[in-house]
């Protein structure tokens, strides 16, 4: 790793800071740390970290309102919610208030790591070079401009999440190509091992759905080959 890149741990039991911060620090990271969400969201503010691995239950204030106020005020910094709780309405809000994926205790640390690395390296690429493409062709009035990063559906903006807008762009770019759920696992979420999370790519779909198509039941642009995956089709 040339650059040491810093990850904030914000968990409140001491015995999991403990194994994720020797297992982060024999990966080359730099880790910070932080008991309750009060300080983990002024640690965020204040330290600027390259990726947050943030517990939901903590005392003061919840994982989920940490990840809220840091989008609110512009922080675009990679979120990986971690959950004891398999229940799918917690991925669904943490995905729906910007946090770019979830894990489920107990997890392994070799996916975890996994996961850091890939939400790390997608973070550096769109730091690089910007597409020499400034507009990617779409249908049904929706607009994506990938020199600004905004998509406008009949001229309004639609308010996409980082995960959300990626997963619309990679799609838009490869029209009537249908991708399975692993396909988009490894080119999206940049896994090349997913586990058995590819239902995170169900419900991106589905909240995306609910911003770009004039009838979310029935969609127009991004479409389902039933038993095979989704692809986009321009209008």
């Amino acid at each position: 790793m040339d650059e040491k890149k810093t990850v904030l741990i914000v968990e409140d039991e001491k015995s999991i800071v403990d194994i994720l911060r020797f297992n982060l620090e024999r990966e080359g990271y730099r880790t910070l740390t932080a008991y309750d969400g009060e300080a983990g969201l002024r640690t965020a503010l204040e330290k600027d970290p390259d990726l947050i691995l943030l517990d939901v239950m903590l005392p003061k204030m919840i994982g989920f309102d940490v990840c809220q106020a840091l989008r609110e005020k512009g922080h675009n910094v990679p979120v990986i919610i971690l959950t004891a709780r398999e229940e799918e309405a917690d991925k669904v809000l943490g995905l729906e208030i910007g946090a770019d994926d979830y894990i489920t205790k107990p997890f392994s640390m070799r996916e975890l790591m996994a996961r850091v690395k890939a939400n790390i390296r997608r973070t550096a690429m769109q730091s690089g070079p910007a597409a020499p493409a400034a507009a990617i062709p779409a249908g049904g009035g929706l607009t994506i401009d990938t020199e600004s990063y905004q998509v406008r559906k009949h001229g309004k903006a639609v308010d996409l999440t980082q995960r959300e807008y990626e997963l619309l762009t990679f799609l838009a770019s490869h029209p009537g190509k249908v991708y399975s759920r692993i396909d988009l696992m490894e080119q999206v979420w940049n896994y090349g091992y997913v586990g058995d999370d590819v239902r995170t790519v169900d419900v991106t779909v589905r909240r995306l759905r609910e911003k770009i198509e004039d009838d979310p039941a029935s969609p127009a642009l991004i479409l389902t080959r039933r038993g095979v995956g989704y692809y986009f089709t321009a209008e």
